[in-house]
């Protein structure tokens, strides 16, 4: 097979359609839902909203649950809720959404960056050890494509320098660290409801905490700094409110929490269908030493938000970004996720990251590829993406 079996030199496409990396799956259940609250007295803040919030904890194993307008939303209110300030660090992994340490700087606190595991990508925790000050504050780990952290050395590491160990696992809704659900085991852990995660709202983020004085707090930040919100006083027949804190319009609507309960229903199938995706890819590349999955982390229930392969760049002759539009080019919407947060610009210039900081990362972002993976996939979809990897691949392998 040559170049102009490509469709990116002409060839014919293995799909005329492009199949995205990620997209929501909707049915009658969902429009029902959001019809009814259409049609009812409450748009939002009403009783869709501490539904949607109970039946959430109660998946996740955590007493209590805030539902906020977006994941990243929920990421800074767990910053302001601890009350980070200028002067206080808080570790970051490197190889992430940009949010995950945006969320320290809104609060005028320092990111730190940590390095990655080599074969999982995910926070290690040398690094973030190596990089503790007397200025840390937290540890916040990334559940990189759904994959839990390795909770037990961060947990350690947290409670020997009194640290707060924050969790972002806005990829990780359904998965599980040795038998527990992630969403109890960190103290305060984030998750987003965008339409390519494990249940959409549309948007919308939630956090998660077995802590009720910071549940609270969480509440009060979400809706101007204020202690009470429109229902409460409604159902009171008050009209007075006090604000306490300099809080966030962050609210979430009942449309919105409809939408949630209703897909949040479907979890176990989305997550079973996620794993079977992985499953079939798994198989699929074994025997193909120019890529290599991401390694599942022991003791864990992988919820695979993302599916990432690393192409053994020294066994083909393009880099990544061929790779990337070759695949595309043959209808299969591959990403990537992520540049290293430390590499951008923003960062460089006023917090003087630089390349070299983060070595495992900057390696590995270079050689990764998302590939498509959602529960509306079908078997067919799977096959697509197969052969269009291995018809790429084998164009470009260096023994070719």
């Amino acid at each position: 097979m040559s170049e102009k079996s490509l469709a990116l030199y002409g060839g014919s496409p293995v799909r005329s359609r492009l199949l995205p990396y990620g997209r929501q799956l909707l049915g009658n259940e969902e429009i029902a839902a959001v019809v009814a609250v259409l049609r009812s007295d409450w748009l939002t803040t009403g009783p869709k909203v501490s539904e949607f919030e109970a039946d959430f904890a109660a998946t996740v194993g955590a007493n209590y649950a805030v539902a906020v307008s977006s994941g990243t939303a929920a990421l800074h209110l767990m910053i302001a809720a601890l009350r980070f300030t200028a002067g206080d660090e808080v570790i970051v992994p490197a190889l992430t959404f940009v949010a995950s340490a945006n969320c320290v700087a809104y609060q005028h606190a320092t990111p730190v960056f940590a390095d990655v595991d080599p074969d999982t990508l995910l926070i290690d925790p040398k690094s973030v050890e190596r990089l503790i000050t007397p200025r840390t504050r937290a540890i916040l780990a990334v559940d990189y494509t759904g994959a839990p952290c390795n909770y037990f050395i961060l947990r350690e590491l947290a409670e020997h320098y009194h640290l707060a160990l924050l969790a972002d696992s806005c990829h990780a809704l359904g998965a599980y660290y040795h038998g527990r659900a992630i969403g109890s085991v960190a103290d305060l852990t984030a998750f987003s409801l965008h339409p390519v995660k494990h249940i959409t709202a549309g948007e919308g983020g939630v956090i998660t905490t077995d802590n009720a004085e910071l549940a609270q707090r969480l509440r009060i930040l979400r809706s101007h700094g204020i202690t009470t919100d429109y229902r409460e006083r409604e159902q009171r027949g008050v009209w007075e409110y006090q604000m306490v804190e300099l809080g966030f319009n962050y609210r979430i609507t009942d449309i919105q929490c409809a939408l949630a309960l209703a897909q949040l229903r479907r979890l176990p199938d989305f997550l079973q269908r996620r794993r079977a995706i992985a499953r079939n890819y798994r198989l699929a590349f074994a025997d193909f030493p120019e890529l290599t999955p991401l390694a599942e982390p022991v003791n864990t229930n992988h919820a695979y938000h993302l599916y990432v392969i690393r192409l053994n760049l020294s066994r083909l002759t393009v880099g990544r970004n061929t790779i990337f539009r070759a695949l595309r080019a043959e209808g299969i919407g591959v990403n990537v996720h992520y540049a290293p947060v430390h590499l951008h610009p923003y960062y460089q210039r006023i917090y003087h990251t630089h390349s070299g900081q983060c070595p495992i990362a900057e390696s590995a972002a270079s050689e990764i590829l998302s590939l498509p993976i959602f529960p509306g996939m079908t078997d067919s979809d799977i096959a697509d993406v197969i052969r269009a990897v291995q018809k790429v691949i084998s164009v470009y392998t260096v023994s070719h």
